[in-house]
Formats: structure tokens, sequence, C-alpha cells
């Protein structure tokens, strides 16, 4: 069974994409009444408040229609920030040698959550390699759970 993320960006990347956006990433965080729906869009002269609005207006009228998601939810529209989240194999080679902090679906190791710098990434395995402190670690993309970039100042 397909996630629900994974619905909700075919249904409107082809929409974003002819706005001339790039749609970075969904996220969907189910609680009830209180549920949120974050989809990030970015483009080559960033993007504003007024750019959220005209594509929210566009994927209300889509679900409208479609009606992916049941239940009560909020739909926020976001540029990617400074500490952009990472939601595909093409954002970790875009950000290749980047410091990055991440979180897995389940433990390796012991341990769930990882800082460090992108060394490689295999679309052959569909992982990557971080580079942290203390060692090399390798990664499937798919058991990633969460990951965005550090802001260094």
């Amino acid at each position: 069974m397909a996630k629900i993320t994974d619905k909700i960006v075919n249904l409107i990347e082809p929409v974003v994409t002819d706005m001339g956006y790039e749609l970075v990433g969904v996220e969907y965080i189910a609680s009830g009444k209180h549920s949120v729906l974050r989809v990030y869009i970015d483009s080559d002269m960033g993007v504003g408040i007024n750019d959220c609005e005209k594509v929210s207006r566009q994927i209300s009228a889509i679900f409208d229609v479609e009606d992916p998601i049941t239940g009560q939810y909020n739909l926020e529209v976001s540029s990617p920030g400074i500490e952009r989240p990472l939601f595909n194999i093409s954002h970790y080679q875009r950000f290749l040698g980047s410091e990055v902090k991440l979180r897995m679906v389940r433990p390796i190791n012991g341990q769930r959550k990882f800082r460090g710098t992108i060394g490689s990434v295999s679309e052959v395995h569909n992982t990557i390699e971080l580079l942290t402190e203390l060692e090399s670690v390798t990664l499937e993309i798919e058991m990633i759970e969460r990951a965005n970039l550090v802001a260094n100042f």
C-alpha cells in the first residue's frame, strides 16, 4: 500500500511544477483533528508568502475534488527554509558534502538519531554514507524517517 504522502505527491506535483515551482516534499502528521499536511515548495527566485498562498489555493481545489485525506487537517505550504528537509535521493546528491541531522525509522546499532556530513550517495543501493564524528555509517534512504540540513553560520 502506497503511503499517503506518495499519493499526495503524485496528485499535486504536476500542478505545482506547472505553476513554476519545485515540489520539495510533503509531510503528513496525523493527530486527529489537529493533523497537519505540510507541503514544501521552492523556486530559483525564492518563495514568498504570496507564492505559498497561490499554491495553497490550487492544492485546496485539487483536494476538494480528489479528497486524498479523510478527516480534518490543516494544510501548510512553506519554503524549505535554511534547515531544508531532504526527501529523496536527488536531494542527498544535491547536498553532497553538507552537514545533516536525521532520524531513522528503526535504531541502527541502538541509535536512531545521527548527525554528520553526506559523504557519498549510491543510487544503485539507495543509500547514503554519513560521516559522523566517530565513524562512517551507511544508511538506507527508505529507512530515514526525517532528514534536514544543518544551518551553519
